[in-house]
């Protein structure tokens, strides 16, 4: 199994912090955020590779927390939110530059922090019908928060049926994580998805072009979660993993 790392985006939600810094590599916890993502990832005793694609501008950045963790790097050659590929575009340029066609892809969001044992998750999709996709699922228990993700509503097995991105009426509270499971049956849509011309900026909507096709299959969890896209989604998630870490909780964020 093969992992790819998303880690493209500019974060300009979290400026200052990301002026200089990518998002990804800010401290929570008394770590880099995707030290702990990588701790996830390390429990998966079949993934032999690990991919991560960012962009020019934190390219280097990267290069330097990559090495000593035995992850490739690739820039995907942009420097703003104007040219940037997207995250559909970013992983078609990784499995294209690394010869990733004909494998198994776990890929995952740089920015997502989560409890969720990946170990039982894989083996929970190995258990299902294949060729089929997974994505974990978590119950936000509310549907005016459901509005802000992307939902999916599933059948009696599991199988996604409808995914709507951030819908203002939610059918379901379950939201997609971007953690993806795909088998490389499904890695070769990408392409047939990207050439009839849909969007390569949203990994949900890949999700539900492809759940419209061909068998998805959501895993629901209830353990934590962090999406981080805000000051105070950063510091909860700093307070989150400094509990864990044995660390006192702050008010507010701090790169120390």
């Amino acid at each position: 199994m093969k992992v790819v790392l998303l880690a493209a985006g500019y974060a300009t939600r979290l400026r200052p912090l990301t002026d200089d810094r990518p998002k990804h590599l800010l401290p929570v916890g008394g770590r880099p955020m995707l030290d702990w993502v990588l701790d996830r990832v390390h429990e998966l005793d079949e993934v032999d590779d690990i991919h991560l694609v960012t962009n020019s501008r934190f390219a280097p950045r990267f290069s330097d927390w990559a090495t000593p963790h035995g992850v490739t790097v690739h820039d995907d050659g942009t420097t703003s939110n104007d040219d940037r590929r997207g995250a559909v575009g970013d992983l078609k340029l990784v499995i294209d530059s690394a010869g990733l066609a004909g494998e198994e892809l776990l890929v995952l969001a740089g920015d997502n922090l989560f409890e969720l044992s990946l170990r039982e998750f894989a083996a929970w999709w190995r258990d299902n019908p294949q060729p089929a996709s997974a994505v974990p699922l978590h119950d936000v228990g509310d549907f005016e928060l459901a509005t802000h993700y992307g939902i999916a509503t599933t059948a009696a097995d599991g199988r996604v049926i409808e995914f709507a991105e951030k819908p203002s009426e939610p059918a379901s509270t379950l939201a997609s994580t971007l953690i993806y499971l795909l088998p490389p049956e499904h890695v070769a849509f990408i392409d047939t998805y990207l050439a009839e011309g849909h969007s390569p900026d949203n990994a949900g909507s890949f999700l539900g072009w492809l759940a419209e096709r061909e068998p998805v299959y959501g895993y629901p969890f209830v353990s934590g979660w962090h999406d981080i896209g805000s000051h105070s989604q950063l510091l909860e998630a700093d307070n989150w993993l400094r509990r864990e870490a044995g660390l006192p909780e702050r008010s507010s964020y701090s790169l120390d």
